[in-house]
Formats: C-alpha cells, sequence, structure tokens
C-alpha cells in the first residue's frame, strides 16, 4: 500500500485511477445525487433520507471502478484522500479541467 504525505501527493495518482470516461461520469453522476439527497432531505426535514447519499454516491463510482475502469477503488486504502478527491474532480469537471 502507497503511502501519501499530502493531497497534493494523492490526487495525481486518484485522476490515474479515473481515466475511463464511463467511471468519471458515473462519479459526476453519484456526486451530484449525494448533492440532491442532502438539499431534498434537509429542505423537507425529511433526515432520515440521508442514508442514501452515500449509497448513491459510492454506488455510481464503484460500478465505474469495478465494471468500467477494472480497478479497485482508491476508498479502501486512502478513504479521507479519496472523498476529497471524488469532490475535487467533480468539482473539475464542472470547470472543464478534467473531461466529462
Amino acid at each position: 500500500m502507497s503511502s501519501y504525505s499530502s493531497f497534493a501527493e494523492f490526487y495525481p495518482f486518484y485522476l490515474s485511477e479515473h481515466g475511463n470516461r464511463v467511471c468519471r461520469r458515473l462519479h459526476f453522476i453519484g456526486s451530484s445525487l449525494v448533492i440532491v439527497v442532502v438539499v431534498v432531505a434537509l429542505l423537507s426535514g425529511e433526515l432520515r433520507w440521508l442514508w442514501l447519499a452515500p449509497v448513491a454516491g459510492y454506488g455510481f463510482a464503484w460500478v465505474g471502478h469495478y465494471v468500467f475502469e477494472k480497478n479497485r477503488p482508491a476508498t479502501f486504502r486512502h478513504p479521507l484522500y479519496s472523498l476529497l478527491g471524488d469532490w475535487v474532480m467533480y468539482a473539475q469537471m464542472w470547470r472543464g479541467k478534467v473531461s466529462f
């Protein structure tokens, strides 16, 4: 298992694990659904629905990794950096810095 001393050191590895366009798109869909679930749960006051957020986020991402990328998600080895990587990549996809 590789050890990273910072997120800046980890992020290039994270991006290399997301070379498949379908995998990136599934991450994007999952992250978008996380936002929708959280906003709807908070606005409706139905906080019990928050359990769907990780299911949507990780479900789409893991399908992307196992089916399209053919690798093991970095979440299992680097959970915090991987979570941060998801959101940085999501923001960069919105800004066109990572291809959609």
